[in-house]
């Protein structure tokens, strides 16, 4: 063996092992888990929706750092006195953003349905006020007693419009329009189906308006009305 393949096959040895330490860091860090948005945080209520809080500045700089482009975000058109009103709050919370409130209205919309529509009682206190939930747990019991199960899905969320927003005496609340489709379904005790059909989504209009304090250290807002359009 000549002197030159020797040092052709040390070469070889050489780049194999540093490709191998570089692939091997690379497997162990995408194996690493990575928390959902709607995870807990240490001491927040199980499945409670982050509906309106902000990113971190940090948190944005370290997606900048490993080259992620951030989500689009939009936000609704709204009169000038909803404006106003955002304004408002957002004056009384620097953590509040319109873009990331509507962004987690819309998975806290689609949680409390399905939670309402499984009969999850559970689920439903920790998204819900008192009178909301208690209205919820009603319906839910009344279901029950009658033997009937609801198998409905929300196909989509076709819009979300604010309504009304504002503070007041450290309270805020924000009012917004769901436009959805909904293939609703009800099912007796044997599981037949006794009224609608999931191959025919409906439009649903529903006005829900969720609050928090502003003062409060929990970022969580619970939903206190809701209506239809």
């Amino acid at each position: 063996m000549t002197p030159e393949i020797v040092i052709l096959a040390m070469i070889a040895a050489f780049l194999g092992l540093r490709l191998y330490s570089v692939l091997g860091r690379r497997a162990e860090h995408e194996e690493e888990p990575i928390q959902g948005r709607f995870d807990g945080r240490p001491g927040q209520k199980p499945g409670a929706p982050r509906v309106a809080a902000q990113p971190r500045p940090d948190q944005r700089s370290d997606d900048r750092a490993r080259g992620e482009q951030p989500r689009q975000r939009t936000i609704p058109l709204a009169p000038p006195a909803v404006e106003r009103g955002l304004a408002e709050i957002a004056q009384a919370d620097r953590r509040f953003d319109p873009a990331t409130f509507v962004e987690g209205a819309r998975g806290a919309y689609r949680m409390i349905l399905e939670a309402f529509w499984k009969g999850d009682k559970a689920e439903l206190r920790h998204l819900c006020d008192n009178d909301v939930y208690a209205s919820f747990a009603s319906a839910v019991d009344a279901r029950l007693e009658a033997g009937e199960m609801l198998d409905n899905r929300l196909i989509r969320i076709e819009e979300v419009a604010f309504v009304a927003a504002g503070v007041e005496n450290g309270h805020a609340r924000i009012t917004l329009r769901f436009r959805s489709d909904i293939a609703a379904v009800t099912r007796n005790a044997e599981g037949l189906v006794v009224a609608g059909s999931l191959d025919d989504a409906i439009e649903a209009i529903d006005v829900w308006t969720f609050g928090r304090s502003v003062n409060s250290a929990d970022p969580d807002w619970l939903l206190e009305e809701t209506d239809e359009g």
